[in-house]
């Protein structure tokens, strides 16, 4: 039963239709939260067999690009919080897809490095990777699909220094 004391089977379905709803999908904005949200959910799903999520296999990637980073790095280039970040690395060190090793230019300090298991797991993941892009785009044909991501490449750099 719903709150007005419908059955649930013959409550009104929520849809385009609606006039809020509408407002909601001629907001860009919003559409990409949405889409954000479920490419979330789909990552997470694919990666869950592995017991990590979006936000370790994102700080994997960007380890992949680079010769090792600070952690202050890895906040600022994903975009965590550098709390978030310590609880990130110590999973992946505890699983042992990277190691924390003194900084060439400065021993005292410590770079986080991509450890030859986590370049396999990242390999291995790669199929699942392609598998959710696939999902998320399939409505769109190869050169929308490909736009799109040139689009939101260049809107995700606006941001960056």
């Amino acid at each position: 039963m719903t709150a007005q004391g419908t059955p649930a089977a013959q409550a009104r379905p929520v849809d385009a239709d609606e006039p809020w709803m509408r407002g909601l999908h001629a907001d860009t904005g919003y559409l990409l939260y949405r889409l954000g949200l479920r490419s979330g959910q789909l990552f997470n799903a694919a990666l869950q067999e592995s017991g990590l999520r979006l936000r370790h296999y994102a700080l994997l990637r960007y380890l992949a690009t680079v010769e090792g980073a600070p952690q202050r790095e890895l906040s600022e280039r994903l975009g965590y919080d550098p709390s978030a970040i310590v609880g990130l690395v110590d999973d992946l060190e505890r699983l042992h897809l990277v190691e924390r090793r003194p900084a060439p230019a400065d021993r005292r300090r410590r770079i986080v490095v991509l450890a030859d298991a986590g370049r396999t797991y990242l390999r291995d993941t790669d199929e699942a990777s392609h598998r959710v892009t696939d999902e998320l785009t399939g409505p769109l044909t190869s050169e929308e699909s490909a736009t799109l991501h040139a689009l939101l490449l260049r809107v995700a750099q606006t941001g960056d220094a």
